[in-house]
């Protein structure tokens, strides 16, 4: 099979083309990026996280490992950790449940960050916007009335919880030792619920901080600006190379999302982000940024000189670092499985 791809790529070669943005003209470009040199001469404390997850199919289970880091740099580097490992019953939706608990040991340590550590701004790999547009858990077999019923049970005990243990996934806990027998048959759909609640309850924790929360993202697929089929960061990327940051984009929760959430709906609602392009270094990668406020452009370029202020190569360094640190590789995996002495069938075995 590869042998026949190959061939077919060399046939091809040289005839597949770059898709080109429908623009009407290139000033559109022109016009929607500033050219700018950054820099900051101020005295500040700043942090970034990361998260990552793994899993080990199994025959009867999956093994999964799950990490998340935060560096803080305050004139020396301190690190904090939230982290996972266990056993899990084969699910339709093991990667979206994982990235559930991945996602709110990330925010569990920015909140730390931000309260214990006191830093003056923290950087978030993603983006938050984002993580509002799809505040729901795909596939889960819960009806709208059995929702209500878990929020109504369950939410008073989540927010206790998830102010006394910032380094467990609480509904998790909940889960296992309150709710076993509750809806017999839909424990890890309760789960997932559960957890999409927990993590929007810690996001709002987290954005009663917004002045200092920077939310960076690698890759986009929004076409705010230019409205072509080519992502507008693509364009950017594509089409300047000196460093610089585009015009901003203001978007409004209550009128661009257009759907209520199951918890903090008033607080959600009344929320402004800020959104630019921006590229730090010449010629170095286009990142999308997200302020979770409304800001002005020289704000925003105050703001750039800080970020840049702690980049190398055109990228944050301390989102590079944690990103290297907690990344879980298959090879971590079978040496965690050696270490705990987890041996299965995986099906794999008849093929070698």
């Amino acid at each position: 099979m590869l042998k026949s791809l190959y061939v077919e790529a060399a046939r091809k070669k040289g005839s597949i083309k770059e898709i080109s943005p429908d623009l009407k003209s290139n000033d559109m470009i022109a016009n929607s990026w500033n050219e700018l040199s950054f820099d900051s001469d101020d005295e500040f404390s700043i942090g970034a996280g990361d998260g990552s997850f793994n899993k080990k199919k199994f025959m009867g289970y999956n093994f999964y490992a799950v990490a998340a880091e935060s560096l803080i740099y305050d004139g020396e580097l301190k690190k904090i950790e939230n982290y996972d490992l266990d056993l899990l019953e084969h699910l339709q939706y093991t990667d979206e449940l994982l990235s559930y608990y991945m996602s709110i040991f990330e925010l569990k340590n920015a909140f730390r960050a931000v309260n214990e550590f006191d830093v003056d701004y923290y950087l978030v790999d993603g983006s938050l916007y984002g993580d509002l547009q799809n505040p729901y858990p795909r596939g889960i077999g819960l009806s709208k009335k059995v929702k209500e019923e878990i929020l109504e049970e369950s939410l008073d005990e989540l927010k206790r919880r998830l102010n006394e243990h910032q380094k467990v996934i609480s509904s998790q806990k909940l889960v296992d030792n309150f709710y076993k027998e509750t809806y017999v048959g839909k424990k890890y759909d309760y789960l997932m619920f559960l957890c999409s609640i927990e993590k929007l309850l810690v996001l709002k924790d987290i954005l009663n901080n917004s002045k200092n929360i920077i939310a960076i993202s690698k890759n986009s697929d929004n076409n705010d600006i230019f409205k072509s089929r080519i992502p507008d960061l693509a364009i950017f990327d594509n089409y300047t190379k000196k460093e610089g940051i585009s015009n901003l984009i203001y978007k409004d929760v209550s009128k661009s999302i257009k759907q209520s959430f199951p918890v903090e709906d008033d607080f959600f609602n009344q929320l402004t982000f800020t959104i630019f392009y921006l590229r730090l270094a010449d010629n170095k990668n286009v990142l999308k940024v997200e302020l979770p406020y409304k800001a002005s452009f020289k704000e925003v370029v105050k703001l750039v000189g800080k970020i840049k202020k702690f980049s190398t190569g055109g990228y944050p360094f301390l989102l590079k670092k944690t990103h290297k640190d907690v990344v879980i590789s298959n090879k971590n995996m079978d040496e965690l499985l050696k270490i705990m002495h987890i041996r299965e069938k995986s099906g794999r075995e008849m093929l070698r």
